[in-house]
């Protein structure tokens, strides 16, 4: 039986987006392709290539709370343990440079 969602890659710094710690930024390196949600996630515009950085993510499974683009948006825990993440070194959140 296969894990519904890609493991993380070993020796690698890739990630699913779930891990990422909260106020992270990270490039997006794979998206889902099954359940039909890539095209969704498309739409909202999350694809390969993009840099997000992780608001919050919710205990118990909750939804994940991703700034893109500007603008916040909510994605369940399942699909965001099927994105995978590249974390960047040296990007700070907007919270933390606006102290300074």
């Amino acid at each position: 039986m296969t894990p519904p969602f890609p493991p993380a890659r070993p020796g690698s710094n890739v990630l699913p987006l779930r891990d990422l710690p909260n106020g992270a930024s990270a490039v997006v390196s794979e998206m889902p392709l099954q359940d039909g949600c890539a095209e969704r996630l498309e739409a909202l515009g999350l694809r390969v290539g993009k840099v997000i950085e992780k608001v919050s993510g919710m205990p118990f499974h909750g939804p994940v709370t991703l700034l893109l683009d500007g603008r916040q948006i909510a994605i369940g825990w399942k699909i965001s343990s099927s994105i995978l993440v590249s974390p960047l070194k040296g990007r700070f959140s907007a919270h933390d440079r606006a102290g300074t």
